[in-house]
């Protein structure tokens, strides 16, 4: 390998290993925030925004990083699936109670629609990572409501994040832009996101068959949906 090759490859551990500091610190300010919130609450609708923004910004920067860092160590093959058979329900309802906090300083409602029969085999903690980002990215484009919703589907998995938004921008219906990294970071819009979700659905194979996730507009609530479907 080359000196430069070298270089490289310790660039992106020191940057990997600053990203990990970073989200961990940025857990530790959400988790003050929460107490903050709980101890001194709003008393106007000026610092009930503020809470809002706070807890918006935050929950989002840790989910990009904790996005970017899951990149980085697929890359590295770091991170391997562990799929067994979960109760979707229970997924679902822990990350709807991770966001509880941000919807409610937000004032949104956000429901659930799952069968509580409902099970199927996935890695929980990559999924539930991936509906987690789903949710944060949804306060803050959504109007009042969001809706997370689960089914079988086509002898799989499949599960709807709806929102009573304007939509999804007509760039990002198209699958190319958030696909490749390479596509992504050269037009300006890496959707990490996206990006992550995708390979996550990919990393769910089943008899050669692989996951895959979806966008369109005119949800269940109007607004975007996104679905992703395991095997």
């Amino acid at each position: 390998m080359s000196e430069q090759q070298n270089e490289s490859v310790d660039f992106a551990f020191v940057l990997a290993s600053s990203v990990h500091d970073m989200k961990n610190s940025l857990g530790m300010l959400l988790n003050t925030l929460t107490d903050v919130m709980v101890q001194f609450p709003a008393q106007t609708k000026e610092q009930e925004h503020s809470y809002a923004v706070l807890e918006y910004e935050a929950s989002r920067i840790n989910s990009e990083l904790i996005q970017l860092l899951s990149l980085y160590r697929l890359e590295q093959e770091q991170i391997h699936v562990h799929i067994d058979q979960y109760s979707v329900l229970d997924m679902l309802e822990e990350q709807v109670a991770r966001n509880t906090n941000l919807f409610t300083a937000r004032k949104m409602e956000l429901q659930i629609d799952c069968s509580t029969d409902l099970f199927a085999y996935f890695d929980v903690d990559l999924l539930g990572s991936v509906v987690n980002n789903l949710l944060v990215n949804a306060s803050r484009y959504s109007k009042q409501r969001v809706m997370v919703s689960a089914q079988l589907s086509n002898n799989g998995l499949l599960i709807h994040v709806d929102d009573d938004g304007a939509g999804f921008p007509v760039v990002m219906l198209d699958p190319t832009s958030w696909q490749s990294s390479k596509v992504g970071f050269a037009a300006g819009r890496p959707h990490l996101g996206l990006m992550f979700a995708s390979r996550i659905a990919q990393m769910h194979i089943n008899k050669g068959i692989q996951g895959h996730i979806s966008l369109e507009n005119h949800g269940l609530l109007g607004g975007g949906r996104f679905s992703i479907w395991l095997p």
